[in-house]
């Protein structure tokens, strides 16, 4: 009897990522390892915070003994802030960079990013959120102009796919396997561009000649 497999689930996930100020040199090897460790990076931008962002952005961490050293050291030099998407991405992520102390780190998980780029549990070199909600409270705090919207998960992402993109990559591949051509990806490229029925068309003008 043939073992029926699950049907795979169709979810992207997004996570808020920090290179802090004290690796901002590091930014291209980090963001490197992040490319191939399977996240996409969807937003990104450098920007320096002042010590009353930071506070806000830490509000959470609002009375305990660290906060001024923490608000101090966020706010002494550019960052860089990105939001990174993939499946399962908050705990990907979480995982990739490790315990929050960068000398535990480089004990226990001597690969992950805190243990190679950090300093000390101040100096941890990134940052993740930690759970769903914190990720779209952060996300929206670095990035205000992006909506987040509901991604669309299971039989719901195979309806939209089924109905916006597959019709014309299905009618793509088909032509492309017809015309064999030397370079199959700019053909295939172009071949969309061509077909995309989403383009604006333009409306033809209609003269009318006065008698």
């Amino acid at each position: 009897m043939q073992a029926l497999m699950p049907e795979p689930q169709i979810y992207v996930e997004r996570t808020l990522a920090l290179i802090k100020p004290d690796v901002i040199d590091k930014e291209e090897e980090i963001e490197d390892i992040i490319l191939r460790s399977g996240f996409t990076i969807v937003q990104k931008r450098k920007l320096q915070l002042s010590p009353e962002q930071c506070s806000n952005f830490y509000a959470d961490q609002y009375g305990k003994m660290f906060f001024p050293n923490l608000t101090a050291y966020m706010s002494s030099g550019p960052l860089v802030a990105m939001v990174l998407a993939r499946h399962n991405a908050i705990a990907y992520w979480k995982e990739l960079i490790g315990p929050s102390n960068s000398i535990r780190a480089k004990e226990t998980h001597p690969d992950s990013l805190r243990a190679i780029y950090g300093t000390d549990d101040l100096r941890n070199a990134v940052h993740g959120s930690i759970r769903f909600s914190s990720a779209e409270r952060e996300i929206r705090f670095m990035f205000p102009e992006v909506i987040i919207e509901p991604i669309p998960v299971g039989q719901a992402a195979k309806d939209y796919l089924n109905l916006y993109v597959n019709p014309t990559l299905l009618a793509g591949l088909t032509e492309l396997c017809k015309q064999k051509p030397a370079d199959q990806l700019i053909w295939f490229a172009d071949w969309l561009i061509e077909h995309n029925p989403n383009k604006p068309r333009l409306q033809q003008r209609i003269t009318v000649e006065e008698p």
